[in-house]
């Protein structure tokens, strides 16, 4: 009787874990919110610079054009707009 206890015991042990973490990969891998796979964005963040402890500058890229946004807990606010140069960061980044 103590046998057949330790077989089922050391048998379910590793299925129940195996299952564990396979829910657990699976759950990282597909989170709420997250499409699977790699899909086109409309809005894209071309660089942050932090300003201060909470707040920071954010430039987006929206329908062809910069973004200058100022952000900071509980407001975002929207500092300059221009338009977006092809191959810009590239010169920028060479230099």
């Amino acid at each position: 009787m103590m046998t057949a206890y330790i077989l089922k015991l050391l048998l379910m042990v590793p299925l129940v874990g195996g299952l564990a973490y396979g829910a657990l990969w699976m759950w990282r891998k597909v989170q709420p919110g997250m499409a699977i796979g790699q899909r086109a964005r409309m809005v894209k963040i071309v660089d942050a610079v932090p300003m201060g402890a909470t707040g920071r500058l954010a430039v987006v890229e929206f329908s062809g054009k910069h973004l200058l946004v100022a952000v900071s807990r509980g407001r975002i606010e929207l500092i300059a707009e221009g338009t977006t140069v092809p191959g810009a960061a590239e010169v920028a980044d060479g230099d």
